[in-house]
């Protein structure tokens, strides 16, 4: 398999990754995932949203999509991690942890994001069980229930104005200066939100339920969930080593077809955007392997001709 050169290397076998493979399964494309199985949201019990597997377990969702994809003889898995990318367009090398080396005609990154350590005391024990960071996949369980929101600023007022579809029973716990606008404040008050701006002591729970939220000023406050904004980091630095333009917030930028600022380098699902949902990264992932399908077949073409 090394002495190989494949179609596209996938780094990266979640939802994007996964059903890239698919489709370019499915277009008699040379094929190889590479993944090293620590998907961001192993912490979570369930997924939803995802049309006919709604409620699923991310693990059962992933070994499905394998198995489907093995119908396809020109994809290759390998339970790996990527360490270093280089080449150009045509001619990319990419080196792994086990000191395998492959070659690629193009990349496609998809190796989403990656949580830095959790800010909160307490809050690594609840994550996944009672603490979440989307409410399109968990807002239906904690419908109605006492939630805490742990947030700043103008994203924790817009955050604010989402969770309310699910709930009116939230506190606004702001761990800190609260970085709200006056209006903000008096809009929230309007609506009957609690912001509370004292540091977070610590978050207690059994079992990986919360319980209550502990402030420094001994404010205790009671709840059945929380939510909170994670920070996040890029599940893979390669792209920014190839030279990919990213933001800020380390998300590599893209065109409408996952194409990044560097030829032959695509990327798809978290990691080039702001919508971590599995069933929209699935579609990315499925767009993006299209777009390098007519890639590849335009070139052969031309060079057959």
């Amino acid at each position: 398999m090394e002495n190989q050169t494949f179609d596209v290397v996938i780094i990266g076998g979640g939802p994007a990754g996964l059903n890239a493979a698919l489709v370019l399964g499915r277009a008699r494309k040379a094929v190889l995932v590479i993944d090293e199985g620590k998907p961001r949201n192993r912490v979570t019990h369930e997924a939803h949203g995802f049309l006919t597997r709604d409620g699923i377990q991310p693990g059962e969702l992933r070994r499905i999509a394998r198995e489907q994809i093995t119908v396809y003889p020109s994809v290759i898995f390998a339970d790996d991690k990527v360490v270093s990318a280089e080449g150009a367009d045509g001619h990319f090398q990419i080196s792994t942890a086990s000191s395998q080396t492959y070659h690629s005609r193009k990349l496609l990154f998809t190796a989403g994001m990656k949580d830095r350590p959790l800010p909160v005391k307490g809050l690594a024990e609840v994550y996944g069980t009672s603490a979440f960071v989307c409410p399109y996949c968990d807002g239906w369980e904690l419908r109605d229930q006492r939630l805490v929101v742990i947030n700043k600023g103008t994203e924790a007022f817009h955050f604010a104005q989402l969770i309310s579809g699910w709930t009116k029973r939230f506190t606004l716990c702001t761990n800190g200066p609260d970085e709200l606008s006056d209006e903000q404040r008096q809009e929230l008050l309007a609506h009957q939100v609690q912001v509370l701006d004292s540091p977070i002591k610590g978050i207690e729970s059994v079992n990986g339920q919360v319980r209550q939220v502990v402030l420094e000023d001994g404010t205790t406050v009671p709840c059945e969930g929380i939510f909170f904004k994670p920070d996040l980091a890029a599940g893979s630095d390669l792209p920014k080593t190839l030279g990919c333009e990213v933001t800020e917030t380390d998300m590599v930028v893209v065109d409408e077809f996952g194409k990044t600022t560097v030829p032959g380098v695509y990327s798809a699902g978290d990691a080039a955007s702001r919508a971590h949902q599995a069933i929209m990264a699935a579609s990315a992932g499925a767009f993006a392997a299209a777009a390098l399908n007519n890639e590849l077949n335009m070139e052969a073409w031309r060079q057959h001709g």
